[in-house]
């Protein structure tokens, strides 16, 4: 018989409005408390909303995207930013990516091509629970070095619901093997993207921050960066399978009841899709030469999808998960209100001079901690323009590394807690298959014990291959 994790009852209306009432007391509370001189009165109302969007998101007292909703129209209701400026970032170069890659996953399931995947996947790696796990958790840490997490997300998680469906497991009956899947998928994709300069936006940011700072002299190259994190993607990977496995593993030995039957060859919608899938990928990677945002040959991808008939754009509508993109959204609007408003530097400035004499793994981690709850909140990319300005003068005051610090803001803003917190992460959600309570059980033991793993690689690793003293 199936795992059951749990299965959640509807809310009454008693405790949605205790929670809302929570709520909003804690929101007032922290907005009501003595400003502090460096903290301003924007800043002070952005952390009061946060209060009460966060513990709504977490409690789930109301629908997520209506929380999501009700972000944006707070910071306009309390005068923290101006309406064009709360709204944009919903229509942002980064949320119109993640939109369109969900469709992507949509498109791959339409037509076929995930069930394909799926079938060579299992053929490969079997139906063994354990091994095809463990696989699995490796494969999406170590192929998200090299492309977009969300990307490596999308494909596997579309692959795998069919699977579940299969087994009569439908999102949101609490069943723990889906559970399991879907929260391994984005966090192992999550934890790879700062293995090379490809795997995301914040890895080339911090190095530009690193030779701003230096005025030029400090440099890392692509190999050298490759040589410096790749190795620790490994150790990520697995600890990430190791604690999932530790915390929700399923019950289940294998994969049930799930037939391979061969798919035999490929229709004319599946070539179709997958040449236009390889095409923009190289778009992707020639993104330097073009100087296309990413989201441009994603959606020229869309049009090469729907322009031939092999899928309508109606259907891709009707099945998107417009909810996640709505919370993504205002994930990003809330990460752009804290940058400025001054609250993320209130918060850096009163919680890193608290590392100030303390041993090295001490800092190290403390630093580690501080990205990762930034980039909870917002994009790795912001978290890392954010941090890094404020940690590498005090790496310097402490006489440590520069360098190691800056390499450690792209590994820790890998790291997050909330679901809002990466594109990787909102795409598992919108399956239904787990809630925000199940994700915060899961990802916040995951990301303190990932900051150990890496803090060590840190102390031992690196001084082995001469990057640090």
């Amino acid at each position: 018989m199936a795992d059951i994790e749990s299965v959640k009852e509807p809310a009454t209306l008693r405790s949605i409005i205790i929670k809302v009432a929570v709520a909003l007391v804690l929101g007032i509370g922290v907005m009501l408390l003595p400003r502090p001189e460096n903290l301003t009165p924007e800043g002070q109302r952005l952390l009061g909303l946060l209060a009460v969007v966060v513990f709504l998101w977490v409690s789930e007292a109301v629908p997520i995207g209506a929380t999501a909703l009700l972000s944006g129209a707070g910071l306009i209701f309390l005068k923290i930013q101006p309406a064009q400026s709360a709204w944009a970032p919903f229509a942002s170069p980064a949320v119109m990516f993640v939109l369109m890659i969900i469709m992507f996953g949509v498109v791959l399931n339409e037509v076929g091509l995930a069930n394909r995947i799926m079938y060579n996947l299992l053929k490969f790696a079997g139906t063994r629970v354990k091994r095809l796990s463990l696989i699995l958790a490796i494969g999406c840490t170590l192929t998200s070095t090299v492309f977009h997490d969300a990307t490596i997300t999308v494909i596997m998680v579309f692959a795998f619901v069919p699977v579940f469906m299969s087994m009569g497991m439908q999102p949101g009956q609490g069943h723990r093997l889906p559970l399991f899947f879907m929260l391994l998928i984005p966090l192992s994709s999550s934890a790879g993207g700062f293995g090379t300069l490809l795997g995301g936006g914040r890895n080339p940011l911090a190095l530009e921050i690193l030779n701003k700072f230096s005025e030029g002299t400090l440099t890392i190259g692509f190999l050298k960066y490759i040589i410096i994190q790749f190795p620790i993607c490994i150790l990520t990977a697995v600890a990430t399978w190791a604690i999932l496995w530790v915390l929700i593993r399923p019950q289940e030995k294998e994969l049930e009841g799930v037939e391979l039957t061969d798919p035999g060859p490929m229709k004319t919608a599946e070539t179709g899709v997958l040449v236009v899938f390889v095409f923009t990928f190289i778009l992707w990677f020639m993104g330097d030469l073009t100087g296309w945002h990413y989201s441009v040959p994603a959606a020229f991808a869309i049009l090469g999808f729907c322009g031939p008939g092999w899928i309508t754009f109606r259907t891709i509508c009707d099945k998107f998960p417009w909810e996640s993109w709505i919370v993504f959204g205002a994930g990003v609007s809330l990460g752009v209100a804290m940058l400025d408003s001054g609250a993320g530097r209130y918060l850096a400035e009163v919680c890193l001079p608290l590392l100030e004499g303390k041993p090295m793994v001490v800092v190290y981690y403390g630093m580690g901690f501080f990205g990762s709850f930034l980039s909870s909140l917002m994009s790795n990319s912001a978290a890392v323009a954010l941090m890094l300005p404020i940690t590498l003068p005090m790496a310097e005051m402490m006489e440590m590394s520069p360098q190691s610090v800056a390499m450690m803001a792209p590994m820790t803003t890998s790291f997050i807690m909330l679901v809002i917190g990466c594109p990787p992460t909102i795409i598992a959600y919108s399956t239904g298959y787990f809630s925000q309570k199940d994700f915060i059980k899961v990802a916040v033991p995951w990301c303190l014990l990932l900051l150990v793993v890496c803090v060590a690689s840190m102390l031992i690793y690196w001084p082995l291959i001469g990057f640090v003293k």
